[in-house]
């Protein structure tokens, strides 16, 4: 799956996550919207399988763009986010890297970290 480059306006954040593949596309997400939750995960880890619905969810139901890293794919991308083990979720707001968590976490902590910076 690719980016989707229709939603030109930062108003319209996609509603369902995002797959990214490379640095550049992550870019490109991170640029075109105010906050954006990227989920680096794998298909064989047990947690990012356990991840998957509430990050579904909240790319549905938050102001934030969701990505989606497999770091099996992009190694190099994962490498330069110091992304050591999966599920980690890195939170960018305006552009900035702002929050990183390691491992799965409630969908209300997920739910309220964006909104601190969805404001």
């Amino acid at each position: 799956m690719s980016v989707d480059s229709t939603a030109d306006s930062s108003t319209d954040t996609p509603t369902e996550p995002i797959y990214v593949d490379g640095e550049e596309a992550l870019d490109e997400i991170v640029a075109g919207n105010d906050v954006v939750l990227t989920d680096f995960y794998a298909d064989w880890c047990g947690p990012c399988q356990m991840l998957e619905p509430v990050v579904e969810s909240l790319a549905e139901e938050t102001e934030a763009a969701v990505a989606k890293v497999d770091v099996d794919a992009n190694q190099m991308l994962a490498n330069a986010y110091g992304v050591r083990g999966v599920p980690t979720l890195v939170l960018f707001a305006d552009g900035e890297q702002v929050e990183e968590i390691v491992g799965v976490q409630g969908e209300d902590q997920l739910r309220s970290l964006i909104e601190r910076y969805a404001e």
